[in-house]
């Protein structure tokens, strides 16, 4: 599996892109040798199972160039670094408090020649800044993930969608959002791409106000 795939349901990315897409392959089978990051099982399937499913957030929201979108619990730098690869204009920081994790997402920006992405070795509590959408794949449960994300959120529109929270979760989500006492958007990802790892896959969304 290589970034075929990525063309096939991004057909309008860049020669440069498609490179970048193709080099993760690479790097990252590189970098889980030595730090541990994505299990054996699931490198067999790097690009449907993490790439891909990452890039869901884009089928949900396109970001407008100068947005500032932060990526909590970032692991291995997913969703940040296909969406930094994919919106080259839009400027991302992906946070995690384990260190290893983080310097797998340098290595994987500087192969890659990613420009508009910074990782960062921190917890979300520690940030001062302020983004326009919170990005996150399954880090915890959505009660305990709002009061980090919450107040790092901008209010306006620099994409399709409000700004916002955006994030990957799976199974059922019925009682685990409601607990948060927010309205979310619901996007079932099998409606964009076909692979049957994404049938009860979702990006989830909330918009600050």
């Amino acid at each position: 599996m290589n970034s075929d795939l990525i063309i096939k349901y991004f057909p309008d990315i860049t020669p440069t892109q498609r490179e970048q897409f193709e080099a993760l392959g690479r790097l990252y089978r590189e970098w889980n040798e030595r730090i541990n990051v994505i299990s054996r099982k699931d490198m067999e399937h790097l690009y449907t199972r993490h790439i891909l499913h990452s890039l869901a957030i884009a089928k949900a929201c396109q970001f407008e160039a100068g947005a500032r979108i932060v990526d909590i619990g970032c692991g291995g730098g997913f969703p940040s670094v296909p969406l930094a690869i994919l919106f080259p204009e839009v400027e991302f920081t992906a946070v995690d408090s384990i260190g290893k994790k983080i310097r797998v997402v340098e290595g994987v920006k500087e192969g890659a020649g990613i420009k508009n992405l910074t990782a960062r070795n921190c917890r979300a509590e520690q940030l001062d800044e302020k983004f326009d959408y919170v990005v996150s794949r399954a880090v915890t449960e959505m009660a305990k993930f709002m009061p980090w994300a919450w107040p790092l959120l901008r209010r306006g529109a620099k994409g399709t969608l409000p700004n916002g929270i955006l994030y990957l979760k799976g199974g059922e989500l019925a009682e685990e959002l409601a607990a948060t006492r927010r309205h979310w958007d619901l996007y079932d990802i099998s409606r964009w791409f076909e692979d049957e790892f994404f049938e009860t896959k979702r990006v989830v969304y909330t918009k600050k106000d």
